[in-house]
């Protein structure tokens, strides 16, 4: 790789992760609102017109409040526990591609920082190592309560990434890549893989809301039952990180789904338009938006809407419903791709 795409590539991981975090920032403002519109009330309306700069103030006050270490706490891992959270829900977007190609005075700039071969394996990797962020940040509080939200986190991970893995397998038959670049590309037109893998793209969908920790999977957090769950004991800036972590999290599951089952920046029938490469990258890029957008309302209408789950109903549809349907999801999708083969 040559020096020139070094920095063009820093440039756009640069951009890339400057919008995760204004996006992430916003997206609490916007749950807000929308838990208002569900509720019948207002939302924030005093920072600002309509209370747009709610985020701004909620970060400075993050940013002013005291930071409190418990005495009996482990320090080191105290501090550790945020900063992986934060970290590995960064470190995902460096993979999604954001769109196509823009041609930039003779030059091809692709709109994804790295085209692994390995993209989806890569984003198993990040999320499960952001598993250690909340178990680290749970038993170096000290503390019970963040404790068992801690070994809930981690429990509960774990279970629902095996369906989320198993749904993935069943995709990879049908796609034959696991690179998120070819997954796209395949897509193209109306050739969407949620019409190949509905039930794989609802196992992924559920499984994507206990691994983001929302709503009605936030036992971890649970608050009428653990105070505040993992992060308890965090205050000031480091509990703003747990916090924001969660909205990246959500912003780049979206992402995810919107890449994986619904043909990414594609849109259907927009190449008949005799469009110029760098208009298409800049439709593909606002469509793509779009469709994460509205996982994103998703994400936030469930919030409100479900209740809670008890922790034993929890592990009985991790294991007993989504593990068993995923596993005959894959076997059907395999059947289908032999017979396919040979008739």
């Amino acid at each position: 790789m040559s020096t020139t795409e070094i920095i063009i590539k820093t440039i756009l991981l640069f951009i890339i992760f400057l919008v995760t975090l204004l996006i992430a920032m916003y997206l609490t403002y916007t749950e807000r609102k929308v838990a208002a519109f569900i509720q019948d009330r207002r939302g924030p309306d005093r920072a600002g017109p309509f209370g747009i700069f709610q985020p701004l103030a909620d970060g400075l006050k993050m940013f002013m409040k005291e930071e409190i270490i418990p005495w009996n706490s482990n320090k080191t891992l105290f501090v550790f526990g945020p900063s992986i959270a934060m970290t590995t829900a960064c470190m995902t977007g460096a993979i999604l591609p954001w769109g196509g190609t823009f041609n930039f005075f003779g030059r091809q700039i692709s709109m994804q920082i790295a085209d692994l071969n390995i993209g989806i394996l890569y984003i198993f990797a990040m999320v499960s190592i952001g598993v250690y962020g909340i178990m680290i940040g749970g038993w170096a509080s000290n503390n019970k309560y963040s404790l068992l939200g801690a070994v809930r986190a981690a429990s509960q991970m774990i279970s629902y990434e095996l369906s989320m893995g198993l749904a993935i397998i069943a995709l990879v038959l049908v796609t034959g890549s696991l690179s998120l670049k070819d997954i796209v590309d395949q897509q193209q037109g109306w050739h969407w893989n949620i019409f190949y893998q509905p039930l794989g793209f609802l196992i992924f969908l559920i499984c994507a809301f206990a691994e983001c920790n929302r709503a009605p999977f936030d036992l971890p957090e649970c608050e009428t039952e653990l105070i505040g769950g993992y992060h308890t004991e965090y205050s000031g800036m480091k509990l703003g990180f747990y916090l924001f972590a969660e909205y990246i999290n959500m912003f780049i599951s979206s992402a995810v789904l919107a890449t994986l089952y619904f043909g990414g920046y594609h849109m259907p029938f927009i190449g008949r338009l005799g469009l110029s490469m760098n208009w298409l990258t800049l439709i593909g890029i606002i469509f793509l938006f779009l469709k994460i957008f509205a996982f994103v309302f998703l994400f936030m209408w469930v919030r409100w809407t479900l209740p809670r789950f008890r922790y034993d109903q929890l592990m009985n549809l991790g294991w007993k419903a989504l593990v068993p349907l995923a596993v005959l999801n894959v076997f059907i999708t395999g059947l289908v791709i032999i017979l396919k083969e040979y008739l």
